[in-house]
């Protein structure tokens, strides 16, 4: 069969690895572990690193079984296969003491963790960073960890930070990550309690390496807070402000004017973003290729008009947007366009919904809950824009 020898039955090719190597990536990660179960021929060949690049597994000690022997065999597991990141939900401090002692590789191969939804203390974080070498952390959900957890444990290796829904978490944990992390190359914060004065606290050789800056549902963020970032961080080449609803249009223009490099910049869930915002953006922001508008009530076709002249544009997202089939006449005209959102736009007609069909690059549409996107104006998209998918 295709030229090799040996290979004269089903069980034959079924143990063969050039065929079960290729046979395997049509499955997905937990499809993988599932067949892992099969035979132990199976067990040791899908144990390969190379099956598990990317995937990262999830451990939920809540409702995980208790018994040490277990426990370890899972770890072994994890250890064969070559994990670099992991995910911890639900974790203790004995957990966190649990893992690191039964998991060796985690001196070595681990890079980035994950810890969610944890009642982890200052003490189980210190203990993390203790035995481990760490690149990348999120930490969701854990309203044990202080700030003062934070100042004695991160380090300065760490290049991507995330840290949401943490009760703790205000101006002096900036503090801390300005300081204690030069390298930081991403930062991905949402906190209800930071405030502008934080966003000054950024070191000078940050303003260097990080590139990538969002904030979500930062609620206390205003104008003045821009004017920090834009001095502190010049090199930003992604920007998110999403749901830091006190950011106005005066905001976006001293974005635009300063931070030149964007690539990415998402203003969602900005209430008082309005068209005047857009024109700023098309004026200044030259190398804009993302573009995110979702629930900004206030941009109409007007605004629209302002961003079709950004040739750069590659991804523009206006989920629940008040624009009409004018606007749509002025994206027609955004020939560099593969990614188009129009989701919860209830004021878009079958009409404009056909004019999309001259956005013949377009790789993804989204339609969902549009009310004039019916299925025959789905079929219709489908048929006239092959190399589309249209999610409606």
């Amino acid at each position: 069969m295709n030229g090799r020898v040996g290979i004269d039955n089903v069980r034959d090719l079924f143990n063969d690895e050039q065929f079960l190597t290729k046979f395997f990536f049509y499955f997905s990660a937990e499809e993988r572990g599932t067949l892992a179960q099969v035979c132990k021929k199976w067990k040791s060949f899908l144990y390969q690193s190379k099956f598990w690049v990317d995937v990262t597994p999830i451990i939920a000690f809540r409702n995980w079984e208790k018994n040490p022997v277990v426990r370890r065999k899972f770890y072994e597991s994890l250890q064969y296969r070559g994990f670099d990141s992991i995910c911890l939900q639900g974790a203790t401090d004995d957990d966190v003491v649990d893992f690191v002692s039964n998991f060796p590789p985690s001196k070595k191969n681990l890079r980035s963790v994950s810890v969610r939804c944890s009642n982890i203390t200052d003490v189980g974080l210190e203990t993390l960073f203790k035995k481990m070498c760490i690149y990348r952390l999120e930490l969701s959900g854990c309203n044990e960890i202080t700030e003062t957890g934070l100042w004695t444990s991160l380090n300065a290796k760490i290049v991507s930070l995330s840290i949401s829904d943490c009760i703790n978490v205000a101006d002096d944990t900036v503090g801390a990550i300005s300081q204690l992390l030069p390298s930081l190359y991403e930062l991905n914060l949402q906190a209800y309690h930071v405030t502008d004065a934080a966003l000054a606290f950024f070191s000078a050789k940050q303003s260097y390496t990080l590139g990538v800056l969002r904030l979500k549902s930062c609620w206390e963020i205003t104008n003045h807070g821009i004017v920090n970032i834009v001095h502190s961080l010049p090199n930003l080449t992604v920007l998110s402000v999403s749901g830091c609803s006190k950011i106005s249009d005066d905001g976006v223009e001293l974005i635009a004017e300063n931070l030149r490099k964007l690539r990415i910049l998402d203003l969602s869930w900005c209430p008082r973003i309005t068209d005047a915002s857009l024109e700023y953006v098309a004026c200044d922001l030259g190398q804009l290729e993302e573009l995110v508008l979702d629930r900004c009530n206030h941009v109409t076709d007007i605004g629209i008009g302002y961003i079709s002249t950004m040739m750069s544009l590659q991804r523009l997202y206006l989920r629940w947007c008040q624009i009409r089939d004018f606007g749509l006449q002025h994206i027609y005209s955004m020939r560099g366009l593969l990614v188009l959102s129009l989701a919860g736009c209830i004021h878009i007609t079958t009409n404009g919904l056909y004019g999309l069909t001259r956005l013949y690059q377009l790789q993804e549409l989204e339609l969902t809950n549009t009310p004039s996107a019916s299925k025959g104006v789905g079929h219709f998209l489908r048929e006239n824009l092959p190399r589309c998918i249209v999610l409606d």
